[in-house]
């Protein structure tokens, strides 16, 4: 081939695992190859689309050529050359040979296996009829049926040809209803439980808008859905469902700032006052830049380790023996396992709905194809045991991800980029300023070409893999397949060896490029893994299905379910080739887990803080919550009483008990927030990853394990400091709310405080949630110790803070009240110039024990008994005439 300048290196030193080995190179038109001299040493053969990264070294003191390999399954080589020709040849190589144009010309298209599978029909192992069948659809129920409205894939090019709907819904309903959902992916079946026909499905998220936008076909649609249990043949409708329409739910998996940002750009989420007998919740799971940044840092992490270990060596990386010096804060700091128990909360929370409340849920995100399908599917793996063989975990995939249209070719990068091919080679020869200066600018300019496909990469079926080896790990004996199973499909989702991780939608799989049918010229996954050989490999040892017997009446019986722990999250360690004890620690160490955001169950419009541009009720503000004052210990709680939102307005309460911030958890409870530090809970994190500072920030000193003086003194004079501006940020706020008046012509004021009671502050184009306790809208100050700092009021009169870094750039002056008391017995003197008067002192009443809010009243100053009028007033009268 033309893209192979050299096919065969020989002397090539091979770093590897922390031994080194001379052997030769081949270079292949779909592998890299490297023979050891050593017979007895297996060789090593690199798939090039599971390159992730290429490094060209400048020359070593030695006059040896290296180049540093990374791939994706987070192992790293280095290869030395004697001939710095060589080194460039095999790089160029590489590198044309790794970044294609097209998918055909992936090696899957160029594999055949010899010997052939002695397993056959990988392409065929997911039949929808005979999957919905065995679920009960047409048999145990008859509230479903099946559609071909989308045979063609017109309807939504992204969705399964074959769809299973409620069966009182009609085509031309769903051809309505689809317009209302983004890419037109509707409400679908996907699982129908086989204890009490509680159901999950999924959709995309509506095209709400900022109009409030609204379907009837659509909550129509929805409402089939959640009643679904209730058709008439259906064997068990003359029984009562425990908890059916009372809990049936709405699962949102994106923060509630995501949900309002989709809202002013036409899309958005439900407005649950259309939708009845059902309630919706947030699940707070970041979208797929934030997780592809957060694996990007613990890959950081694990790089950072690896070149210590070299340059404490002096070798370079791969060569060098690895050290127990991976930084296990910085892989904490990465907010990975953070990630992980966020989707485990929702997948609790699912399971519990459909089998311990017996009810329905639908699950959808922005498109559905992504947080999804991670939803969907480990709901399903917990709830039915089927899905924990290997025969069904294959049907699971093929139905969840592949057939529902998870975008395999671009999340995973298949085609890769030129990006990730790197030079930093010296050039000093001849002519060695224009070539470095020439090398330079080609270097800058493939970093701003055609980056958009890179951006949408994200490790979304790997984060599934992860969060299923955290169930298998708690319950071993509960799967038929082992550990290394779920790690080949790692790794095989990268390879492309197999034509089935490789297109985004059924539709592409099923036609291919350029008449190029991958059933037809592809080899399937599940044939390799269902071979003889790899089932031995993969089979667990520990694998009891008597566990799973729902008519079991033992002890400990759970009827197959699972309910995994949502907080005992670990590093997969074989997957990142590390030990245990290097990434995890000797002694479990619960994850520094900032709360997800997981906002309580919403019923309507007012307590949906994503549903921003549908408030148009004005809040009262006969009564506030009372200030935060500082108290000896930085711990608080929320209480669990109604004394609690004494006096708060319906719109304030449902507000109240909805904000994500205090910890509130899947599964009812309340959990104490504590300071930063960590210590006896879990800090509060805001609902918008980013704006904040994280508490856990990293410091100059952390990689080199030193801890600067000057730096922890610096970080409490700061805190204190800041303790200090907040409190008289109260103090100035509570002394202003005398001189505030209660109507405002303009209604600014009003408007100030819905937003602030909303949750939420405007900010040019963007819109962003508040992530502490929840601010008194006037005369309220946050507790020093909280990392996030209420904004101000929008309303609030100028009173700026000595102390404050930030001023403001036109002081109002003081609005003069109103003489309120005209009542007098003698006229005024026209020639003496008049004071002006007060209005009716504003006084505060403390809350009585137990409750959380204050009250404001006016009192008329004739009625004030007579120590509460002796206090001197700036508006005394000097001359004693008696205006006063």
């Amino acid at each position: 081939m033309d893209s192979i300048r050299v096919s065969k290196v020989e002397s090539v030193l091979c770093g590897r695992s922390g031994s080194s080995h001379y052997g030769s190179l081949h270079l292949t038109a779909h592998h890299l190859i490297f023979r050891y001299e050593d017979a007895e040493i297996e060789e090593m053969w690199v798939p090039y689309p599971l390159i992730s990264l290429v490094v060209q070294l400048p020359q070593t003191l030695q006059g040896q050529s290296p180049i540093t390999f990374h791939t994706r399954t987070f192992e790293t080589f280095s290869l030395l050359f004697r001939s710095d020709r060589d080194a460039v040849d095999v790089f160029e190589s590489v590198k044309e040979l790794t970044v294609c144009t097209s998918v055909n010309q992936l090696y899957a298209f160029f594999y055949s296996p010899n010997p052939p599978f002695d397993a056959e029909g990988g392409w065929s192992v997911y039949s929808p009829r005979k999957e919905f069948g065995r679920m009960g659809v047409g048999s145990r129920t008859k509230a479903w049926r099946f559609t071909d409205i989308n045979k063609d894939y017109q309807f939504s090019p992204t969705y399964p040809s074959l769809l299973v709907i409620p069966t009182r819904i009609s085509d031309s309903t769903l051809t309505y209803a689809g317009k209302y959902r983004s890419k037109c992916r509707i409400p679908a079946l996907t699982y129908l439980h086989w204890a009490n026909l509680g159901t999950i499905t999924r959709s995309s998220q509506p095209m709400v808008g900022i109009k409030q936008n609204r379907s009837v076909q659509d909550e129509k649609l929805v409402e089939a859905i959640f009643q679904s249990h209730r058709f008439p043949d259906s064997r068990s409708s003359n029984t009562p469902v425990y908890g059916a329409t009372a809990t049936n739910l709405i699962v949102d998996a994106r923060p509630t700032a995501n949900a309002m940002a989709n809202t002013a750009r036409g899309a958005g989420t439900e407005n649950m006052e259309n939708y009845k007998d059902a309630k919706k919740t947030y699940s707070g799971i970041d979208h797929i830049h934030a997780m592809r940044e957060s694996l990007g840092k613990v890959v950081d992490a694990l790089r950072e380790a690896d070149a210590v270990a070299a340059s404490v060596s002096g070798k370079v990386l791969g060569e060098a023996k690895q050290l127990s010096v991976l930084d296990r804060q910085a892989l904490r700091r990465s907010g990975w396992l953070r990630h992980l128990s966020n989707i485990l909360e929702a997948v609790v929370l699912i399971v519990r709905n459909v089998h311990i409340h017996s009810s329905h849920v639908l699950v959808h995100c922005s498109d559905g194809w992504d947080r999804t399908s991670q939803l969907a599917a480990l709901s399903q793996i917990c709830l039915d045991p089927y899905y924990r063989t290997m025969r069904g975990f294959q049907v699971l995939v093929e139905k969840d991800w592949i057939s529902f249209g998870h975008r395999f070719l671009d999340r995973c990068g298949h085609l890769s980029s030129e990006k990730f091919f790197t030079s930093v080679a010296d050039s000093g020869n001849a002519g060695g300023g224009a070539e470095a200066a020439q090398a330079f600018l080609a270097s800058v300019q493939n970093r701003f070409v055609s980056q958009h496909h890179i951006k949408e990469t994200s490790p979304a079926f790997h984060q599934f893999l992860e969060c299923l080896r955290q169930i298998q790990r708690r319950f071993p004996e509960r799967f038929e397949f082992n550990e290394r199973f779920l790690r080949t499909i790692h790794y095989h989702l990268y390879s492309c060896q197999f034509g089935t991780f490789l297109y985004n939608s059924e539709q592409e799989r099923r036609r291919g490029e350029e008449n190029l049918v991958p059933s037809e010229r592809t080899a399937s996954l599940w044939d390799f893994l269902n071979s003889s050989s790899q089932v031995e490999l993969h089979k667990n040892p520990s694998y009891d299905p008597l566990l799973d017997d729902p008519s079991s009446r033992d002890s400990e019986a759970d009827m197959g379910v699972l309910i995994p722990n949502a907080r005992d999250v670990r590093f997969w360690h074989e997957l990142y080739g590390r030990t245990d004890e290097e990434m995890n620690g000797k002694i479990i160490i619960s994850q520094v887990k900032e709360d997800p955001e997981f906002v309580a169950s919403i019923e309507g419009l007012d307590d949906d803080p994503a549903n921003f541009y549908g408030r148009t009720e004005v809040v009262p503000s006969v009564t506030l919550p009372q200030p935060a004052t500082m108290t000896s210990s930085p711990t608080f709680v929320r209480s669990s009483s109604p004394a609690a939102s004494e006096g708060l307005s319906s719109n304030l309460q449902g507000l109240w008990s909805s904000l994500p911030e205090f910890g509130q958890k899947v599964g009812g409870g309340l959990l104490a927030a504590t300071s930063s530090t960590g210590q006896g809970g879990t800090p509060l994190r805001p609902s918008s990853p980013g704006r904040i500072r994280s508490p856990n920030a990293p410091d100059f000193f952390t990689n080199s394990g030193v801890r600067s003086v000057w730096g922890k003194l610096s970080s409490n004079a700061t805190a204190a400091f800041t303790a200090v501006q907040e409190v008289y940020d109260g103090v100035a706020k509570d002394l202003k709310v005398a001189s505030r008046p209660f109507e405002d012509n303009n209604g600014d004021y009003y408007r100030g405080r819905e937003l602030q009671a909303s949750g939420f502050s405007v900010d040019g184009d963007r819109f962003t949630s508040r992530g502490s306790a929840p601010s008194s809208p006037m005369g309220s100050s946050s507790l020093p110790w909280d990392s996030v700092v209420p904004q101000r009021n929008l309303a609030e009169p100028v009173m700026d803070n000595p102390w404050s870094s930030v001023r403001s750039s036109t002081p109002q002056p003081l609005a003069i009240p109103r003489d309120m008391d005209d009542a007098g017995s003698l006229p005024r003197d026209p020639t003496i110039a008049q004071p002006p008067q007060r209005q009716n002192p504003v006084l505060y009443h403390p809350p009585k024990q137990g409750s959380g809010v204050g009250t404001v009243t006016h009192v008329d100053e004739r009625n004030v008994p007579e120590q509460e009028t002796e206090r001197p007033s700036l508006t005394t009268d000097p001359l004693g005439v008696g205006l006063v």
